[in-house]
C-alpha cells in the first residue's frame, strides 16, 4: 500500500468541498429559475380559466379618481389690502403719484392706477351717462386701471378709485377709504364745463348752503359772479360767499336779497366766457317738522250736535303747513269740511299761527272713534289725535193724559 502525503489529502479535501459548494449553488439558481417559469404563462399557452369565485372587481376597468377641482379663492378683503393710492401713468413704465388735482390737456389720454383688488371707479356724470366707448376700466391681479382717451374739457370732474370689501361673491364699496383725484381738461375753446341745458334752477335754503357750479375746465382761470338783474357784478367776500376752482361759488347762509338770475364770468388771456343761467329761489326752510296740537269742542257729542275739531301749529314766520285729516265719516262718504287760517303769534317776533278747523254737522252714531291730524312742511310731518265719543240722543219723557172720569 503506497503511503498518501498528508499535505496532498489536504488539498484534495478543500477541492471537493469548493466543488459540491458549487454544485450546490448552481442547483439553487435553477430551482428559481425554475419557479419563475412555473409562474410565468408561455406565450403560446392560454391561461387556465379558474373555476373558483370570481374575484370582485375583475373584468372592469379601473379608473383612476379624478382630482378635486380647486376651489376659486375668494377676492381679497380690502380690510386686508395695504394703503389705496393713485398713480399717472406718465408713460411705459414711468409713473407719477397724482395729488389732490391733476391737469391734462384736451385731447390727451389719461390713465390712472390704482392699487388693490378689487376696485371700482366713480368717474364724473357726463362720463357715467354716456362715454362714447373713449373710457376704459381693466382689473389686473394687483390694481385697477382707468384710461380715458381723446378727453375734453367736458371731462373736468371727480374721480374715485372704491376699495372693495368682499365676502364670498358679495362686494360693496368702502367709501372711507376711497382715494380721489380732480382732473383738469383745459380747453383753449371752452372755458366752462359745458352744461346740458341754459337755464337752472337752484332752491335757496335758509338752513344750508347754496352752491352754483360754475366749474372751469382750466384751474388758472379767473372766474367771477355777476347778477343779470340789475347787471352788477357780486362781492365775493370770502366768509358769505366763497369760490372753488373744484366746485363754483357757494353762499354759506341764504337770504331773502340773494334770490334771482346769476351768472359766472371766466376769463383766461384773451378769453372771456359766460357760464349758463342760475335762477337761484328763495325757500325759508324750517328748522323741524311741526308740532301740532289737537283739540275738540268736547270729547262726548250726542247725536244731532255740532262738532269742531281744531288742529294748530305755532312755528317759524313764513313757512308753510300742510293740513291733513283722517275721521271716521270718511267711511260713508262724510266730506271733509275745514276752515283753514294763518295770523301771527303773539308769542314772540318772527313766529305765525297755522291752524285748521275739522268741522262736522249733526253728529251720527258713525261720527265716533279716532280724529286724526297730521302737520307737514319741508322738513317732514308730525300726528295727532284724539277719540270722540258719541251719545245717544236724550228720550223725552211722554206724558200721558190721565183719563177723564165718566159722568154718571
Amino acid at each position: 500500500m503506497v503511503p498518501v502525503n498528508g499535505s496532498g489529502e489536504k488539498w484534495r479535501l478543500v477541492l471537493l468541498g469548493a466543488f459540491l459548494i458549487c454544485g450546490l449553488i448552481l442547483e439553487f439558481g435553477q430551482c428559481q429559475q425554475d419557479e419563475q417559469e412555473g409562474r410565468t404563462t408561455p406565450p403560446d399557452r392560454k391561461p387556465k380559466s379558474s373555476k373558483g369565485k370570481p374575484v370582485r372587481g375583475a373584468g372592469r376597468a379601473t379608473t383612476k379618481p379624478k382630482p378635486r377641482a380647486k376651489a376659486t379663492p375668494a377676492p381679497p378683503s380690502a380690510v386686508n389690502q395695504g394703503p389705496v393710492h393713485l398713480t399717472q401713468v406718465v408713460n411705459k413704465g414711468k409713473f407719477r403719484r397724482v395729488a389732490d388735482s391733476l391737469s391734462i390737456r384736451s385731447g390727451d389720454t389719461l390713465e390712472l392706477r390704482c392699487k388693490g383688488n378689487p376696485v371700482e371707479w366713480g368717474v364724473p356724470v357726463y362720463l357715467e351717462e354716456d362715454d362714447e366707448g373713449r373710457l376704459r376700466m381693466v382689473q389686473h391681479d394687483r390694481y385697477g386701471t382707468l384710461t380715458l382717451s381723446n378727453s375734453t374739457g367736458a371731462d373736468t370732474g371727480e374721480y374715485t378709485c372704491f376699495p372693495m370689501y368682499c365676502e364670498d361673491r358679495d362686494c360693496r364699496k368702502v367709501y372711507d377709504k376711497a382715494v380721489k383725484v380732480f382732473v383738469f381738461f383745459p380747453d383753449p375753446q371752452e372755458l366752462f364745463v359745458p352744461s346740458s341745458s341754459y337755464y337752472e334752477v337752484i332752491q335757496l335754503r335758509t338752513n344750508w348752503p347754496t352752491v352754483l357750479p360754475c366749474q372751469v375746465t382750466s384751474p388758472d382761470a379767473k372766474v367771477s359772479l355777476h347778477r343779470e338783474f340789475p347787471p352788477v357784478e357780486v362781492a365775493v367776500d370770502g366768509a358769505e360767499i366763497t369760490f372753488n376752482v373744484k366746485q363754483g361759488f357757494t353762499i354759506h347762509r341764504p337770504k331773502l336779497h340773494h334770490a334771482g338770475e346769476l351768472y359766472c364770468v371766466a376769463s383766461l388771456g384773451n378769453l372771456r366766457q359766460s357760464s349758463v343761467k342760475y335762477m337761484l329761489i328763495y325757500v325759508n326752510y324750517p328748522v323741524a317738522p311741526p308740532t301740532p296740537v289737537i283739540q275738540a269742542t268736547s270729547n262726548s257729542v250726542a247725536i244731532g250736535q255740532n262738532l269742531q275739531v281744531t288742529c294748530t301749529v305755532i312755528g317759524e314766520q313764513d313757512v308753510v303747513i300742510d293740513f291733513t285729516w283722517e275721521y271716521p265719516g270718511q267711511q260713508i262718504g262724510r266730506p271733509l269740511y275745514t276752515q283753514d287760517s294763518v295770523h301771527p303769534d303773539g308769542g314772540g317776533l318772527g313766529r305765525q299761527q297755522s291752524q285748521t278747523v275739522l268741522l262736522v254737522d249733526e253728529v251720527r252714531e258713525v261720527d265716533g272713534g279716532p280724529y286724526t291730524c297730521t302737520a307737514q312742511n319741508l322738513q317732514g310731518s308730525r300726528t295727532t289725535s284724539t277719540t270722540i265719543k258719541v251719545l245717544a240722543a236724550a228720550a223725552k219723557d211722554k206724558v200721558k193724559d190721565k183719563p177723564k172720569p165718566k159722568k154718571p
